[in-house]
This record gives C-alpha cells, sequence and structure tokens, in this order.
C-alpha cells in the first residue's frame, strides 16, 4: 500500500496467513496506544460536530489524520491512507449513490410516487398497515432513507385521516419498509459499502437481503404496529377522536375521555378529506402509468437477482456467465433503470430533454455532502486499519472467543446511537 506497513493492510473479510498471525500475537504497547488514540479520534470528531458546528466532512477529515499520525503511520503516507480509504469507498459507493439519486428525483417529479400512493392506497381499512409497508419499500428502493421518509409522511397522514386509525398503525409500518429496505438491500449505499470492503458477491447479498428484508418488514412493520397503536393510541393532528385497534386489526373509536386537551378547536383542524400534496412537477403534462411505474423501479432488483441467481446456479464456466454478471451489476443495473426512467418518468410525462438534464442535475445537488461524508468515513476507517486498530481490536475478540457475528452486532447498534448518526448534514 505505497509504503505502508504489510503488518497493516486492511482486513477485506477473509483472514489471509498474515492477518491470522497478527491476530494471535500477543498484546502490546502499540495495541494499547493505537486503541486509545482511535477513542481519542472518535471523541474529536463528536466534538467538533456537536459542539463547534463543524461539517461532518470536515470533522471526520481531522479526526482521520489525528489518527493516522498518533498511531505511528508515518508522516509522508498519512495522507495516502485516508485517499485509499476516500477512493476505496466513493469510488464504487459514489457512483450509485448518484445513479440512486437520479432515479429518486425522476420518480417523484414525475408523479411516479403519487401514482404508487394513490393506487394501492384504495381497499379495506384492515389491510392499510401491508400497504403502506409495501408502498415504504417500493418508494424506498431508489431512495435514501430521509428522502423516502419526507415523501411518505404526508401519505401516511393522509392515510391516518381516511381511516381514522391511531398514527402508528400506519407509521410503523412505512418506517419499518425505509429502514429494511436501506440497511439489507443494494443499492443502498450501506450494504454497497460492506459489500465493497467485504469483497463480498452482490447477487447472492441481495437475494439473501431479500430473504431476512421480506420477515423483518412484516414483524417490525405491520404486526410491530398493532401493538404500537394500541400503546400510543393517537391520530393524525386533527383527526377527530382518536381510536384503538381491535382484534383483528380495524380501526374502532377509542373512549373519548381518553383523549386529552390537545385536539384543537373544529376551526383549526384540517379538514379530513384535504388532499394529499402532490410532488409531481407542474412542467408534467400527464402521469406515468402504475405498471410502468413498477417496472421501472424494480428493473436493476430483477438484473441483480439474475446475476445472483447464476451465482447460484450456474457454473462460472458458464457461456452466459460473463453476461449476467455483466448486466446483474449494480452500475449497470441501475444505469439501465435510469435510462428507463428517462422514458417512463421523463419524455412520457412531457418533460423536454432540456428539462430531463436539468433535473438529473439538480438531483445531484443534495447528495453531494452525503457523498463526501460518505468517503470522508472510508478514509476515517482506512487510518484506523493502517494503524494497527483493526489488529488490536482482533486480538480483543480473539482472546474474549467473542463471535464476529455478535462483534459485528455490537458495533452495528453502538453506531447508531452516537451523535453523530444523527445526520448532521440535514438542515
Amino acid at each position: 500500500m505505497n509504503g505502508i506497513s504489510t503488518l497493516n493492510k486492511p482486513f477485506t473479510g477473509v483472514a489471509t496467513d498474515s492477518t491470522t498471525d497478527l491476530m494471535n500475537q500477543p498484546w502490546n504497547g502499540h495495541d494499547t496506544q493505537v486503541l486509545v488514540v482511535a477513542a481519542v479520534g472518535i471523541a474529536i470528531v463528536v466534538l467538533q460536530i456537536i459542539w463547534a458546528k463543524m461539517h461532518a466532512f470536515l470533522a471526520l477529515s481531522i479526526g482521520a489524520l489525528f489518527v493516522g499520525i498518533a498511531s505511528g503511520i508515518a508522516l509522508d503516507k498519512v495522507t495516502t491512507s485516508y485517499e485509499t480509504g476516500v477512493g476505496g469507498v466513493l469510488g464504487y459507493v459514489g457512483v450509485l449513490m448518484a445513479l440512486g439519486a437520479m432515479l429518486g428525483k425522476l420518480l417523484a417529479d414525475s408523479g411516479g410516487a403519487d401514482k404508487i400512493v394513490d393506487t394501492l392506497l384504495h381497499g379495506r381499512p384492515a389491510t392499510l398497515p401491508w400497504k403502506m409497508a409495501l408502498i415504504a419499500g417500493i418508494i424506498g428502493i431508489p431512495m435514501f432513507f430521509e428522502i423516502g421518509l419526507v415523501l411518505l409522511i404526508p401519505v401516511v397522514m393522509l392515510a391516518v385521516h381516511r381511516s381514522k386509525g391511531p398514527a402508528m398503525l400506519l407509521g410503523i409500518p412505512a418506517l419499518a419498509g425505509l429502514s429494511v429496505l436501506h440497511g439489507f438491500i443494494p443499492p443502498h449505499p450501506g450494504p454497497l459499502a460492506a459489500i465493497g470492503i467485504l469483497h463480498a458477491n452482490v447477487g447472492v447479498t441481495l437475494a439473501f437481503g431479500l430473504l431476512i428484508a421480506v420477515p423483518t418488514v412484516i414483524i417490525a412493520g405491520p404486526l410491530f404496529g398493532r401493538l404500537a397503536a394500541r400503546m400510543v393510541p393517537i391520530g393524525a393532528a386533527g383527526a377527530g377522536p382518536a381510536v384503538t385497534v381491535g382484534s383483528g386489526g380495524n380501526a374502532q373509536p377509542a373512549d373519548p375521555q381518553d383523549q386529552g386537551t390537545d385536539q384543537g378547536t373544529q376551526a383549526d383542524r384540517p379538514r379530513r378529506d384535504a388532499p394529499l400534496g402532490k410532488a409531481q412537477d407542474s412542467e408534467a403534462t400527464r402521469s406515468p402509468s402504475f405498471t410502468w411505474t413498477l417496472v421501472t423501479l424494480l428493473s436493476p432488483l430483477v438484473l441483480m437477482l439474475v446475476k445472483a441467481g447464476a451465482d447460484i446456479w450456474m457454473d462460472k464456466g458458464a457461456a452466459l456467465r460473463p453476461l449476467l454478471d455483466f448486466i446483474g451489476d449494480p452500475v449497470f443495473a441501475l444505469l439501465v433503470a435510469v435510462l428507463l426512467a428517462m422514458v417512463t418518468f421523463g419524455t412520457r410525462v412531457g418533460f423536454s430533454a432540456s428539462t430531463l438534464t436539468k433535473k438529473i442535475g439538480q438531483s445531484l445537488l443534495p447528495i453531494v455532502g452525503v457523498m463526501l461524508i460518505v468517503g470522508a468515513g472510508g478514509g476515517f476507517k482506512q487510518v484506523l486499519v493502517d494503524g494497527g486498530t483493526g489488529t488490536a481490536i482482533a486480538k480483543i475478540a480473539v482472546a474474549a472467543s467473542l463471535s464476529a457475528l455478535v462483534l459485528g452486532w455490537i458495533i452495528a447498534v453502538l453506531i447508531p446511537v452516537s451523535p453523530q448518526a444523527r445526520r448532521p448534514w440535514l438542515p
């Protein structure tokens, strides 16, 4: 790695002989040093973000350089280590983030998201929680969690007004659908970053991700939503009397005495039949059909699943294998989806070529900060690894006979509850 000690090469997910040897070596003073430095470096990042109100990209960059120097990496190699980490993350994840942002922008501005919502919200009230989870899953395919959440909030509130049911009954399934898609399914940045670092197979990851995601959404969404609705039986603001959830999952009027006094006067309450604020751009002369909206959104997943099937059932020497690997790569799959969206969400709804170019350019503006932060996080990770922090943590795990799955779960739990996980790049 350009002069950085081979003893501190990044861990790729496969235990090489040198990695195994390092993990089984006795604890030494350098191991203690790098753990202390890592803790101080993380504290520096958090303090800069929370107290100094510094942008997370700058805070992570400063923290990474401090960790690299204090860990003993040669001064002329510290920035090389940081740049390697940034490039390793953005070289793969950055392209997909950009393509996903383009697809999400065209979906919203064309009215495709409205079409999905309007189509799926029809039917029996008891099916609304399940439909809300499905809507969140479909909309969450090309969008970041925060963008999907902003888009779904008015949808959830409208559905609550229409069903006169508790907000939790529909809000929890929407959050579950978005969260699970964001955490389990490529092409979202989290799964893709893990795939890139561990050199995992995208197709197999997608297949197993869907296998785990579906029951997870069911349990954490509609099923838990019924319990949450009993625990917090409140409706949307101004929705009239709150309701409870019956044994069959249907909304039933609650005791008026349990509603409190914060309902407001009738004049203060919005109309229950108020129309949903549409996301469709005013330049669109018509809306995409529901069928073509689904085809466009699901096309990248289908292509990646084809590759997953080839990885599992097709021999590596098969004549079609290189072609299927190519079309199932996330970059190609998302590029196809964006090109298809330029027709189904673009020219077919009335957007001109110049309008499409403008919208695609606009879609990249909100994610620039996110991409820089993701890249800086990769740089921070790399100096931790190159400085020896990864080896020190591995020694602790080996000494404690700690399972890699348990260690990964602990780290995954600690990261979301840290101050940095409060999305400092958002306004």
